[in-house]
């Protein structure tokens, strides 16, 4: 299946609980358990999506045995691994809810902070996005990373947020599902949500140390970030105004350019040092003017990418199986 899904049912379920994942047979079965033991007492009429992103474990078969038992739980599988972003995405455009609940499925999320998160939408908010204030992962390896990304990313998109790497979030469906995702934007969900005009606020939740499995996230990841960061600026700031952000790097160039010169009139000058025998002059200004057009062509390609998927109406995604979903 290669398009989007939408189903037909008349009567949708207040809420979505979402949950990507990727190699987590152990932690199914206590996560769901979990997500029933949270939410049967609010009384509300909801369902679990699980996207298997390409597991090679025995995480699909662990969904489907629950599926089989609960038919509140659908399945979404993937023909491979086409990352978080692309799961989000499937269980984005295969869940149902006018409230949507996106959490990890490696149970370091609480469901029991879902009600805080419902509380939140209820008073009026689009978005609410879980804060790990006290997190249960390596200081050097996760949390301090993670500092620093939310810091850049705040800092860049002036969406003041502390933990945009939270995956536990509560949206409301006629928000999320007006985001397009590709990529690795996972991350930036707020912020695009908040360029369709959403309200956003921040709460902070449990976070619980990994019993089952191995992270598959990584130090790697803080590099990413700041790649998807000139993504972000670009698209939130200059996507229907090219020639502002083009055109600023040209002329900033051009005036280097001539101090620069100016600089090697200078040396001669007064230095008696050979304008055209200056390696390292040369050097680095080569290199300034190639790491800018890779930056470009980055921001060039990120458009075209869109432009490919939004006209063709093409998700990020291929679908092998579908279970418990109209």
């Amino acid at each position: 299946m290669a398009s989007k899904k939408r189903s037909s049912r008349t009567k949708a379920p207040y809420l979505s609980i979402v949950l990507p994942m990727f190699n987590e047979e152990e932690n199914i079965q206590p996560q769901y358990r979990e997500i029933v033991a949270a939410i049967d007492p609010l009384g509300l009429d909801y369902e679990i999506v699980f996207v298997d992103d390409g597991s090679t474990d025995g995480s699909c078969d662990s969904i489907k045995e629950i599926a089989r038992k609960d038919k509140r739980v659908k399945l979404v599988r993937f023909r491979k691994n086409f990352g978080q972003t692309a799961a989000m995405a499937a269980g984005i455009d295969f869940s149902q809810g006018n409230v949507l609940i996106l959490m990890d499925a490696d149970l370091q999320n609480d469901p029991r902070d879902i009600p805080a998160l419902l509380e939140k939408i209820n008073e009026g908010f689009d978005v609410v996005s879980g804060w790990r204030k006290k997190r249960k992962d390596s200081f050097i390896w996760r949390t301090l990373p993670s500092r620093i990304a939310n810091w850049l990313i705040s800092a860049v998109s002036g969406i003041r947020l502390h933990d945009l790497g939270c995956s536990l979030k509560a949206y409301r469906g006629e928000v999320i599902r007006q985001v397009n995702l590709y990529g690795e934007m996972h991350r930036f969900i707020p912020i695009h949500a908040s360029w369709v005009g959403a309200s956003i606020t921040e709460i902070p939740v449990n976070h619980k140390p990994r019993r089952y499995g191995t992270s598959k996230y990584g130090i790697v990841r803080t590099f990413k970030v700041i790649l998807d960061l000139f993504t972000i600026k670009f698209m939130g700031s200059y996507a229907t105004k090219p020639i502002y952000i083009f055109g600023g790097i040209g002329v900033f160039l051009f005036g280097s350019s001539m101090l620069s010169g100016a600089a090697v009139i200078l040396m001669k000058l007064y230095l008696n040092m050979s304008m055209v025998r200056n390696p390292l002059l040369l050097l680095t200004f080569m290199l300034i003017i190639l790491s800018v057009m890779f930056i470009l062509l980055g921001l060039l390609a990120e458009i075209s990418i869109r432009i490919y998927h939004e006209s063709q109406s093409l998700p990020p995604y291929r679908i092998r199986e579908i279970i418990n979903i109209e």
